[in-house]
């Protein structure tokens, strides 16, 4: 009896291609290969460059997408935001990139923890007389808002360039914008809020329309790995490090301040962070892109435009997050430390962006839709969200 194909099969042979690929590209024989992170999405390994340059010894990062439009947008994206931001020192090196096998590899920055990894981290004394672990989460967070903006900052102006390296990778041709697809999702949020029984208000059409056209022309736009999620970054000796780019480009500089505010629009590993905190790691980037748009200082823009960006993020999580809701009730992250469950993190949403849009006086038909989308989801049940653990006590 011939057996079967199991989901090892599958993997073990998408790393060998993954192996070959990333040697092709580079132009030397890797060897060694181990798993960085595996998924169904994309091949990571760490492999063994014998013969580097100058005849030098070590290990490069090799990533390999699978084919289809999705897998060649997200390639493109990623080998031209490493391309652009290589010499930030805030992300690895680009080595090489291979359109026909969508691979790129990239120097290793090492071993490190992420931002999750700390947030995530359970404080030794659960009475909370030990502060280290909680002192340390805290100036990651700081450390790492800080990093995203002087990324920004030093890719400021460079557009064009962006553009050009992503044509390279696609042949010649236009790739859709990152988020392109949050607008629609946007206008379209009706149709989720019906989902749960809500009958949006007349009025509402008008006001998505607005939040949709600030993603669409950005007034202050900012160069941002995309998925900028905890996890995406590496707390190395040298500073923060951004290392996932298959979602780069210049996009409004509020959808990335937004990820404070929410926080994390777009991430499972997503916690409370307390007031304080919040607010100066908000601080810390917006000192930081303030170099490249100056009236970003004044209280009125920043507010209504991180207020904006954290209706489009929060309208745009109805399309994932809640029919997994409304499936079943589970973990975001099942092996992860720590994760929310899906109901939980679809209510915290809806809690936040009731919240701004009020404090702001603003948009009164989204924050209506998401009052009554509270009120239909009562039964749920769901806990409040609480503290990252290692903020907690």
């Amino acid at each position: 009896m011939a057996r079967q194909i199991g989901r090892g099969d599958i993997r073990a042979a998408r790393r060998a291609a993954a192996l070959t690929a990333g040697s092709v590209a580079l132009g030397r024989t890797l060897s060694g290969p181990e798993p960085v992170r595996d998924s169904d999405w994309t091949v990571v390994l760490r492999c063994a460059d014998e013969a580097g340059p100058a005849g030098g010894r070590g290990t490069v990062i090799v990533k390999a997408y699978p084919p289809g439009p999705d897998g060649e947008s997200s390639f493109a994206a990623e080998a031209a935001g490493l391309a652009l931001a290589g010499d930030t020192g805030l992300a690895p090196e680009l080595l090489a990139a291979d359109q026909r096998s969508l691979t790129v590899v990239m120097s290793d920055l090492g071993r490190a923890p992420s931002l999750a990894d700390t947030l995530l981290e359970t404080a030794p004394d659960p009475a909370g007389q030990d502060r280290a672990a909680r002192d340390r989460a805290a100036q990651a967070l700081l450390d790492w808002a800080e990093a995203c903006g002087r990324l920004s900052v030093a890719t400021a102006g460079r557009e064009a360039e962006f553009a050009r390296l992503r044509r390279t990778y696609t042949g010649g041709s236009d790739p859709k914008a990152p988020e392109s697809g949050l607008e629609q999702r946007i206008l379209g949020v009706a149709d989720r809020a019906a989902l749960v029984g809500v009958t949006t208000p007349g009025d509402l059409a008008a006001e998505l329309a607005e939040v949709a056209a600030e993603i669409a022309t950005p007034a202050c736009p900012v160069f941002s790995p995309g998925d900028i999620c905890p996890d995406n970054n590496l707390l190395t000796p040298g500073g923060v490090q951004f290392i996932d780019f298959e979602a780069s480009g210049y996009h409004a500089v509020f959808l990335d301040a937004a990820y404070l505010r929410m926080p994390f629009s777009t991430c499972w590993c997503v916690f409370r962070l307390p007031p304080g905190l919040r607010a100066a790691a908000e601080a810390r980037y917006r000192a930081q892109v303030t170099r490249i748009w100056p009236w970003l200082a004044d209280d009125g823009t920043w507010e209504r435009g991180v207020r904006r960006a954290v209706a489009a993020w929060s309208l745009g999580s109805m399309w994932w997050l809640l029919g997994r809701a409304l499936t079943a009730d589970a973990s975001l992250e099942p092996d992860a430390v720590a994760a929310p469950r899906t109901r939980q993190l679809m209510r915290h949403r809806w809690q936040v962006l009731a919240g701004e849009l009020d404090a702001g006086r603003e948009f009164p038909a989204i924050s209506a839709m998401a009052r009554a989308l509270l009120a239909a989801t009562a039964d749920w049940h769901a806990e409040e969200l609480p503290l990252y653990p290692a903020l907690r006590g």
